[in-house]
């Protein structure tokens, strides 16, 4: 089967990153179960990169075991989190927390080191100082390569970075928000999601396509609203197809509109929504990489092939309601 991947590399990780990562905040990782069969499956359709946290339940010890029985270690790049808030809100960005999540993460991957390794959360409280210097000792040991923040801004990555530089430290080299067609108009999980979608965020998205910084955009196919599961005619039904959490995010007249545009638009051009979604994310001049989180292997295999879609400046346009005809 010919791999229709893309690739490409990022800074302080030695392997090619797959420009799709397989997401496992998904059954029946987050279960202990066993998923090696769709592992197996997503690695020989061209997926490297494996998107994974501390806070998925039991997501780290399925891809660990995987890792293990298959030896795929030197084959993959694995990503992870840390510094998730508690399940009482408690906030965990500091050395002690991502220390510790480290070292669990690293016990259930069953490995002796994570390739991108980002903290899940941010705290604005906290002087950054500290974090860069925490990152950057957990790098001197060889327990990570690249690092950065998942829902951090782009001034707080800019901050941090300014700190890396000042004192001659490894700076933050990746970045994960919410980002594809559907805009985030509220948080879906509360404690402090970052979104650079949707007209408000235009700045956020000019400072990406500027310094082109790795985006690992979360939610990409909003949550499930470009899943092809979902009509636009059938929006007052949303609710039963999503979950909440999609609801709250993204399930608002302006999405179904977006979503309406995308069937358009996959209908002329003879392919699906989700294919024209995700084709969306990789025009708009970012160093982007997209987390599906999928249980068919076949819809993987055909977000892949949406990475090839040709989309105009004007059919991105249109499907993000700034031009209102083709």
């Amino acid at each position: 089967m010919e791999n229709k991947m893309m690739y490409a590399t990022v800074p302080y990780v030695d392997k090619p990153v797959s420009r799709i990562l397989f997401g496992t905040a998904m059954q029946p990782f987050m279960t202990n179960g066993n998923g090696n069969d769709l592992l197996d499956a997503v690695y020989d359709a061209g997926v490297t990169t494996f998107d994974t946290a501390r806070n998925y339940m039991a997501a780290e010890q399925s891809l660990g075991r995987w890792i293990e029985e298959k030896n795929m270690r030197d084959k993959i790049v694995l990503l992870s989190k840390c510094g998730h808030p508690s399940m009482f809100g408690k906030k965990r960005v500091n050395e002690k927390e991502m220390k510790k999540d480290l070292g669990r993460s690293l016990k259930y991957l069953r490995t002796d080191y994570i390739d991108i390794y980002l903290l899940h959360r941010d705290d604005r409280e906290m002087n950054v100082g500290e974090i860069v210097e925490t990152f950057n000792g957990m790098h001197a040991e060889g327990k990570i390569g690249a690092f950065g923040g998942s829902n951090w801004t782009h001034r707080r990555i800019e901050e941090a970075n300014e700190y890396a530089y000042k004192h001659n430290l490894i700076p933050f080299s990746v970045s994960s928000p919410n980002f594809g067609l559907a805009d985030q108009m509220e948080d879906p999980w509360g404690g402090g999601c970052v979104t650079i979608s949707g007209p408000e965020n235009e700045e956020a998205r000019e400072w990406y396509r500027k310094n082109q910084m790795p985006v690992v955009a979360y939610s990409s196919l909003g949550r499930g609203l470009f899943s092809g599961k979902l009509r636009s005619s059938d929006a007052e039904n949303a609710g039963k197809i999503l979950d909440a959490n999609a609801m709250k995010g993204y399930g608002y007249p302006e999405n179904f509109e977006r979503l309406r545009r995308c069937e358009l638009l996959a209908a002329a051009k003879g392919v699906i929504v989700p294919q024209i979604a995700m084709a969306w994310i990789f025009r708009q001049n970012m160093n982007m990489f997209a987390v599906v989180s999928t249980s068919k292997p076949e819809r993987m295999r055909e977000n892949i092939e949406a990475l090839r879609i040709e989309l105009t400046q004007e059919e991105c346009e249109y499907l993000d309601l700034r031009r209102e005809a083709l």
